[in-house]
């Protein structure tokens, strides 16, 4: 499982037009589910999302966590984290979970984060989203479990 964690102001999703959802300041998170993926891996990379000390605290240093801050978190299925250019030009996208994997470990991630979080916001996977976002910092982790 990857992610690809931005601390945010805030970020919205919008399909066809329309804003689906939206966080305030928090996490963006861009999921992506891998062929040997499973529910374990989805609760490790949670957990760690969740405790990773990436906000500011009084003295400006990043010692605290999205649970800290009482932060928001929006998760969108990304897919393309798992693509493979070594070969050619056109990425390949064969280590990324079938879509029907993919989409019952997304949910998943997204029910285990509301376990934890006030708000979390989800795109709709599979669907051709427009993502927008004010990144805090920017601060961007990759993550891989």
């Amino acid at each position: 499982m990857r992610a690809l964690i931005q601390r945010v102001e805030k970020a919205q999703v919008i399909v066809e037009g329309r804003e689906v959802d939206v966080c305030g300041h928090g996490l963006l998170v861009l999921l992506g589910v891998g062929q040997a993926d499973t529910e374990e891996r989805a609760k490790k990379l949670w957990n760690k999302i969740y405790r990773l000390r990436i906000f500011a605290d009084d003295q400006g240093k990043t010692n605290l966590s999205l649970a800290d801050v009482g932060g928001e978190v929006l998760v969108v299925s990304q897919f393309t984290l798992y693509a493979d250019v070594r070969k050619g030009n056109r990425p390949s996208f064969t280590d990324a979970a079938p879509a029907a994997l993919g989409e019952r470990l997304y949910e998943y991630f997204c029910d285990l984060a509301e376990q934890d979080v006030a708000h979390v916001g989800r795109g709709v996977f599979g669907a051709d989203m427009r993502v927008s976002l004010v990144n805090d910092g920017p601060f961007t982790i990759w993550l891989d479990m």
